[in-house]
């Protein structure tokens, strides 16, 4: 529904209310349709989730190695370093993720242009070189390296927390 505005007016599905929407999406595009996109996601999450906490430990020891202490400014430049792997790894999911979630079906032949996450990329790469999958880099760098600073300044309290009750 938040979308809606941003269409041109011609293309705007104008959804009364969130029931209105969902009724509507089920019946005009199909049940399926509340799950289109969900694949690159799950795929951009388990992504996520190894390159980020995969990395977070080795960055810090890193970081220590080249005289930054432990403590707020390890787990910041660790954390932003993670968090750069990371969005650089998952970028290409996220934009498949949206092209997949948004997209409409072609007016003439009725089919989809993006089926699958591989076919997403694959085709985004060819027809709009393979940088188009990293396109608006920087904003999702700055949502994900701010997320992964302080998600792991929050697990860094807890470690300290833990360590000092059961040590």
């Amino acid at each position: 529904m938040s979308n809606d505005k941003a269409l041109p007016a011609a293309e705007r599905r104008n959804y009364s209310s969130v029931l209105n929407a969902a009724y509507r999406i089920a019946t005009e595009e199909g049940i399926t349709t509340f799950w289109r996109g969900s694949t690159p996601f799950v795929m951009r999450a388990m992504l996520v989730g190894a390159t980020q906490v995969g990395t977070y430990d080795q960055f810090k020891v890193m970081y220590r190695g080249y005289g930054v202490p432990d403590g707020i400014s390890n787990v910041f430049c660790a954390s932003m370093s993670a968090g750069l792997l990371y969005s650089l790894i998952t970028m290409p999911f996220e934009t498949a993720k949206n092209r997949m979630s948004f997209q409409k079906k072609d007016p003439k032949t009725g089919e989809l242009m993006y089926r699958a996450t591989g076919q997403t990329i694959r085709t985004i790469a060819s027809k709009e070189g393979v940088l188009a999958l990293w396109s608006g880099f920087l904003p999702y760098y700055g949502r994900c390296g701010g997320h992964t600073v302080s998600m792991f300044i929050f697990v860094e309290e807890l470690r300290r927390i833990y360590k000092s009750l059961w040590s």
